[in-house]
């Protein structure tokens, strides 16, 4: 399922995150986005998934602009999945109930064959055992995990992961990242704000470079990492990489 966004801006008061940003995705494509924090990273995934209103500028998904003012964005969102940083779990639901609410709720699927889909998805990211444990139940890793679950048992056709490492205990980020990399090739087309930039590396099949709202540079991962045109890419990198996140 293509994506695009055609001069789309964004502000908050008197702060403008994104400004006149265009992006094309093609379908099951995977778009990392990197940048300073403030970039409009998530913002532009909030935005994509219509939890945020454009101010200007249109978003299409295949042709369809899902943007517009008054469109009903419960339809848009059983397409567009997305996955935030702090799982956002409902803490008081089994981890069973946490994936088959909006299946019998929204999809209005029987409660069997909810459960079957739940089983089969933490089956195949290891965690089926955790089936009727509860989010504090489980380490910070699994609760991310089971988020992703949750995201795909509505069999979007575009995934969103908004930083979905950024609140994890490094020792965890790598069962979170495999996850990722088990999807690579199923023909989700995802889009993810991301600070690892190894990780980008390897499981993107373009990177865009985020700075003041703009897309100041995109390419493969190698051109990107090893030999970026732009001033500020270059300038980005060199300090990610004083710190050791390279």
């Amino acid at each position: 399922m293509k994506l695009r966004l055609d001069n789309v801006h964004k502000s908050f008061a008197e702060r403008k995150v994104l400004a006149g940003l265009n992006l094309e995705v093609r379908a099951g494509e995977v778009v990392s986005f990197i940048g300073s924090s403030g970039s409009g990273k998530t913002t532009l995934l909030r935005c994509v998934n219509l939890l945020e209103p454009i101010d200007d500028g249109a978003i299409f998904l295949d042709g369809d602009e899902i943007s517009k003012v008054g469109r009903d964005p419960d339809p848009i969102r059983q397409k567009i999945g997305i996955v935030f940083q702090s799982f956002n779990l409902f803490a008081h639901m089994s981890v069973r109930r946490n994936i088959t609410l909006a299946l019998t709720q929204v999809l209005s699927k029987p409660v069997n064959e909810a459960n079957e889909i739940a089983e089969s998805l933490l089956a195949r990211f290891g965690l089926v055992e955790k089936i009727d444990a509860y989010p504090d139940q489980l380490s910070g890793g699994q609760q991310q995990r089971v988020a992703i679950v949750r995201a795909l048992a509505m069999n979007p056709e575009v995934l969103l992961l908004d930083e979905i490492t950024s609140a994890l205990d490094p020792e965890l980020v790598g069962e979170v990242l495999d996850v990722v990399r088990e999807l690579k090739g199923s023909g989700i087309t995802m889009l993810i704000a991301t600070h690892e930039m190894n990780f980008a590396r390897e499981i993107s099949d373009r990177v865009c470079f985020l700075d003041a709202g703009r897309i100041a540079e995109q390419g493969q991962p190698e051109q990107i990492f090893n030999n970026p045109n732009d001033e500020r890419t270059k300038q980005f990198l060199r300090r990610v990489q004083a710190v050791g996140k390279t």
